[in-house]
């Protein structure tokens, strides 16, 4: 994560920050998101059923996707050089657009919407994300989401 001043962060608003480096989804990862929320229905997990919906094999979860921002974030998210933590806030707003097919990457383009002082030392900053497919104009998904970082 790029460190540099509050003062740094807060002119960022209105600004794209960054660009995460291309993740892959492959059918491993898939499957073992699939184990460990539970969720095995057939068009993330069966290739031969999959295959015969529109999306013609297997896709990734939603919230797979959804998952990988914390990854994402690594690459672009800005942290004051004060930081003692950070914490996931939350979602303001989730759409899931398009599906992610099985060996397809994705990557999150952030742009920094808010900053905010919750409390003293306590910062609220969100993200409008949106997460690329690899060769798709249309992207995964969209997302607003919430990060307080306490200084």
């Amino acid at each position: 994560m790029p460190v540099t001043s509050l003062d740094a962060i807060q002119a960022a608003v209105g600004t794209e920050i960054g660009v995460s480096d291309w993740i892959a989804v492959e059918q491993e990862r898939i499957d073992r998101f699939a184990e460990a929320t539970d969720d095995h229905q057939f068009i993330h997990v069966e290739p031969a059923l999959a295959a015969q919906t529109p999306f013609g094999g297997t896709v990734a979860h939603g919230f797979l996707t959804l998952s990988l921002l914390s990854r994402m974030a690594a690459d672009v998210m800005l942290v004051p050089d004060t930081l003692k933590m950070a914490v996931n806030y939350g979602l303001d707003r989730v759409r899931f657009l398009a599906p992610v097919p099985s060996g397809g990457r994705v990557r999150g383009r952030f742009t920094m919407t808010d900053v905010r002082e919750k409390a003293p030392g306590q910062w609220l900053l969100t993200h409008s994300v949106v997460v690329e497919i690899e060769g798709e104009e249309k992207p995964a998904l969209l997302a607003d989401w919430l990060g307080l970082i306490i200084t």
